[in-house]
């Protein structure tokens, strides 16, 4: 499954400005109610339930806040990018800049970690963070996530999984 396929340029922020962890996912789950017509307040509720076990930061300055919802048929993934960056309660204690949020149906909890899978993937590629972190525009963002730069890098040995903090 590609994960991205659900990502329009609609669903990308950049640049969104906040103070803490708190307020950066009210902020983005107020973002993705207004995007896909769900209530804010539930995806507030699930992306905090699973925050509060354990911050989504993967590290790099990249988050992953996610929930699984019955009130969703299909996977939305929304991007944001924090200006400035903020504490996430990283593992690497790097602050934050970079936010994937996904939302997953709860019918469809089986292929919730292959899609994870794929998103650490591209993620941990150091270009491509640093692509995100210069694109202007949410097109330049689509064509980040769509390129074949991260595969290749991943197929060719190259990448920094390795040295990447996933949890």
């Amino acid at each position: 499954m590609m994960i991205f396929r659900n990502l329009t340029s609609e669903n990308i922020t950049l640049d969104l400005a906040t103070k803490c962890r708190r307020s950066a996912l009210s902020k983005i789950a107020v973002k993705i109610g207004r995007g896909t017509g769900l209530d804010d307040r539930v995806i507030l509720r699930g992306i905090w339930r699973r925050e509060r076990r354990g911050s989504t930061a993967i590290g790099r300055g990249v988050a992953v806040p996610h929930a699984l919802l019955r009130s969703i048929s299909s996977p939305v993934i929304w991007f944001t990018r924090l200006a400035p960056r903020i504490d996430f309660n990283s593992p690497d204690l790097d602050p934050v800049d970079l936010v994937f949020t996904l939302l997953w149906p709860s019918s469809e909890a089986r292929t919730f970690l292959p899609g994870l899978s794929q998103l650490f993937r591209l993620v941990r590629v150091p270009l491509i963070r640093e692509q995100l972190r210069l694109a202007r525009f949410p097109d330049e963002v689509m064509a980040i996530v769509q390129s074949d730069t991260w595969r290749i890098n991943e197929i060719s040995g190259t990448n920094a999984a390795r040295n990447m903090a996933v949890r």
